[in-house]
């Protein structure tokens, strides 16, 4: 158990490092792609762009929510600030949800009336911001399995290399063929992929604040192993709910058979917890034979 929660300390601290280091390359990078999306006229750079400010913001709350999730727990807060992250995850999701709606907008607007761009300066500036993001992802590609915050920070690098790929392919379009179209289209589509990323991260994050089951554990089959154990009767009151990513709660009440020894049963179940379904934080109320829940006479 010491070893899990070492391990998992030392995964954590190397996580933040690896924020702490993309959002420094995502900053830098930020200025050079603004100021070549407003030199070059093109939208696509643009909306790369500005989907990159969310990327530095986005990145700068997740590594505060890293931060925050760390105090430790107090009288008032007893699991401390560790749902910030979810929360960070929120607001990254609802924030690549209004970037790609602006962006979409504005592109709907130039097709209409399309803007001359310099191609080749655009794809050259596109084709940096893509190298910037990709490194960011390969370092962050570990984390985010395991934190719905780091989750958050790596679908704003993956929509922003979408964005890239998209804003140099409208490049070479219009340096080659002066398809002007191709800009506007371009950022349509960098919006409807990151519309769908922003939707995914946001449907998890809101299933955590409702305490929904995690989705990874199937309660039914948790509850048949619960009862399958000796000296177990039945299993009621079954609650099982994410504090943060990673930190699964589950309490119960569990009905003895009668004879069974209780402290017996309570090691079993807490190891079958552990062991099978990796779920370290439970509560469980052990009910002896003939326990009947009823209002306590005061």
């Amino acid at each position: 158990m010491a070893a899990t929660h070492a391990h998992a300390h030392d995964a954590r601290a190397q996580d933040k490092r690896r924020l702490a280091l993309v959002l420094a390359l995502s900053a830098l990078y930020l200025g050079a792609e603004l100021a070549g999306g407003l030199l070059t006229g093109s939208l696509a750079l643009l909306a790369d762009a500005g989907h990159m400010l969310a990327d530095v913001g986005a990145l700068a709350l997740a590594l505060f929510a890293f931060w925050l999730a760390e105090r430790p727990a107090s009288a008032a807060r007893t699991f401390g600030w560790r749902r910030f992250e979810i929360l960070a995850a929120l607001a990254n999701g609802l924030v690549l949800a209004l970037v790609a709606l602006g962006v979409a907008f504005e592109a709907v607007e130039r097709l209409q009336a399309p803007r001359p761009v310099l191609g080749l300066p655009a794809f050259a500036i596109a084709s940096g911001g893509l190298v910037v993001n990709l490194v960011g992802m390969l370092l962050l590609r570990h984390g985010r399995e395991r934190s719905l915050n780091l989750r958050g920070a790596w679908l704003h690098l993956l929509g922003d290399a979408l964005g890239s790929v998209a804003a140099m392919a409208s490049g070479l379009l219009i340096w080659a063929f002066d398809w002007r179209a191709a800009d506007p289209l371009a950022s349509l589509a960098i919006a409807g992929l990151v519309l769908r990323s922003a939707w995914s991260l946001l449907r998890e994050t809101v299933d955590v604040l409702l305490e929904a089951a995690p989705p990874h554990l199937d309660v039914d089959e948790l509850r048949a192993a619960l009862v399958a154990e000796p000296g177990v009767a039945s299993v009621h009151d079954l609650h099982v709910w994410t504090i943060t990513s990673g930190m699964v709660s589950l309490s119960c009440h569990v009905h003895c058979t009668a004879g069974a020894d209780g402290h017996a049963v309570l090691v079993r179940l807490q190891c079958l917890l552990r062991q099978r379904f990796d779920v370290h934080h439970a509560t469980l109320q052990i009910e002896p034979a003939g326990f009947e829940e009823a209002a306590p006479v005061c």
